[in-house]
């Protein structure tokens, strides 16, 4: 078998950098990824500050490219990096579309195929993120606290976006409604220390009121005792999360923005506003 040809600057320029083509994930070739890499990454100077890693998680439809494609500007012009994974519907063949938003799914930990990719990017890029800024919106605000409960030394900044179900900081209720169980499912237990450490945002529209994708019923595939405790509505569940964070000592803030239900795109400007004053409190970004 012939060896690959080595990539040409041209193919670099094309593919690896700017926003970049979807990579398989090398540690689990299910899962794929796609990032911005700064256009002149490769032409600064050895003292230049390096890029920071923004993460930004989907949701449950799974646009992973709009997800990169809407910080795009920001990371250009704020020196990041940015990585937009994808969790596809179905990977153990039953058509489950939420096994990411609870970390696990069979023998799959989310938490730990999203950690390789970070680890294959900055391998690819001869960079290292040790922490990085995590968002996700939706079901990526799912995966996202409970990424947080989980690997909070990992992470400076986090922003939680109108999750459908929250797992509050419980240690008096099971996985995935509460905490306690977390050490003997995952092996890790919770370090609220950590958690304290990282600045965070939690984000939903001031009139995000359906309920009809929220709300679990008995026999459905996550359904437990407890599970619609924190709230009928994704604004309910947004303020109990906010105040289960604040009360386990984390500096978070809940942002209702006005005028806005389910949607994305009308988070992205809280987002960024939220991710340039990170910036500019632990990156030497100008004012």
């Amino acid at each position: 078998m012939n060896a690959q040809p080595p990539t040409t600057d041209r193919a670099k320029s094309l593919y690896q950098r700017g926003a970049t083509v979807a990579f398989s994930c090398k540690a689990d070739p299910r899962f794929c990824y796609v990032l911005y890499v700064p256009e002149d990454l490769d032409d600064r100077p050895a003292d230049a500050p390096p890029p920071r890693l923004l993460v930004g998680v989907h949701g449950t439809g799974r646009a992973n490219i709009g997800y990169r494609d809407s910080f795009v500007e920001f990371a250009r012009y704020n020196n990041c990096v940015v990585l937009a994974p994808l969790f596809p519907v179905g990977v153990l063949g039953d058509e489950n579309g939420n096994g990411y938003k609870y970390i696990e799914e069979g023998d799959i930990r989310y938490d730990k195929v999203l950690l390789a990719m970070v680890e294959e990017v900055e391998a690819k890029l001869g960079l290292s993120f040790p922490k990085f800024m995590l968002f996700g919106f939706s079901g990526g605000g799912h995966f996202t606290h409970r990424f947080l409960y989980l690997h909070p030394e990992r992470l400076s900044a986090v922003c939680i976006g109108a999750p459908g179900s929250v797992t509050l900081i419980d240690d008096s209720r099971d996985w995935w409604v509460g905490t306690r169980d977390m050490e003997a499912r995952f092996g890790k237990a919770l370090d609220l220390g950590a958690v304290a450490k990282v600045e965070g945002l939690v984000v939903v529209g001031a009139v995000d009121r359906e309920t009809w994708e929220i709300t679990h019923k008995p026999g459905s595939r996550h359904w437990m005792e407890g599970a619609n405790d924190a709230g009928e509505t994704r604004i309910d569940r947004a303020t109990s999360l906010t105040a289960s964070l604040q009360n386990a000592g984390m500096t978070v803030e809940l942002i209702k923005v006005p005028n806005e239900a389910h949607r994305m795109e009308g988070m992205v400007p809280t987002i960024k506003a939220f991710f340039r004053k990170h910036l500019q409190k632990t990156g030497g970004l100008s004012e």
